[in-house]
């Protein structure tokens, strides 16, 4: 009701009632970003592309970079462009054979081109390195690598993950939509529900950020 109301508010200031809408998404979408954080950031992209175009200025003028190559590629793997991603960090693999991080960002490449059996033994080999190397996400990758390849192989990457984030609504949430990508409704619903009952019990300044896993839980539980 009261969106209801300040729609008819701002159409009736600004005469335009399509500009009343545009001005009440805007003020929604904020609110979102401030206080909840389910809807995407739209300036997330830009900052990446700016930091993208920034350390291939910082390449060109020095080809030895192994860090602004390794960071470039981070960024590449969150477009999704798999492939300059593995070509720059295949470039730098002899000075970070030591790198939990750098092996899991290969093996996430890889798995991205379609080499699965490759990009698994790199992220293995991240684990091997350092098994809580990004909070447990180099399982997930691996389960949902192999959710239509080898089920059991999936599940068994699913569960090693849950253990390790077993206090994370954000990590519930993940788990359960993995749990549904690969049909198995009773522990996705296990798992979105342990999402919001973790949500619930987290002190206030913990809220902010697990909030919108917690909503996005509520909704999904309620389509499965």
């Amino acid at each position: 009701m009261s969106k209801v109301m300040l729609f008819f508010l701002l159409s009736w200031l600004l005469g335009n009632p399509l500009l009343a809408i545009l001005v009440l998404l805007l003020i929604i979408y904020f609110l979102d970003r401030r206080f909840v954080g389910v809807l995407p950031s739209i300036s997330k992209p830009f900052k990446r592309s700016r930091q993208i175009s920034k350390l291939r200025q910082q390449l060109a003028l020095n080809q030895f970079d192994v860090s602004s190559k390794r960071e470039l590629a981070r960024l590449l793997l969150e477009k999704r462009n798999f492939r300059e991603a593995a070509d720059l960090l295949s470039g730098v693999e002899a000075q970070s054979e030591a790198s939990a991080e750098f092996w899991n960002d290969l093996g996430t490449a890889v798995i991205g081109l379609g080499r699965i059996e490759e990009g698994e033994a790199h992220i293995l080999k991240a684990l091997e390195l350092n098994e809580r190397v990004k909070y447990g996400q180099p399982y997930l990758t691996l389960a949902m690598a192999f959710r239509d390849k080898d089920m059991e192989k999936a599940l068994r990457y699913a569960g090693q993950f849950g253990t390790i984030q077993s206090s994370s609504s954000e990590a519930c949430y993940l788990l359960g939509s993995l749990y549904q990508a690969l049909g198995r409704k009773e522990e996705a619903r296990a798992s979105l529900d342990e999402s919001i009952a973790i949500y619930r019990t987290l002190p206030k300044y913990k809220k902010r950020h697990e909030r919108k896993w917690a909503l996005r839980s509520f909704f999904k539980r309620m389509t499965l």
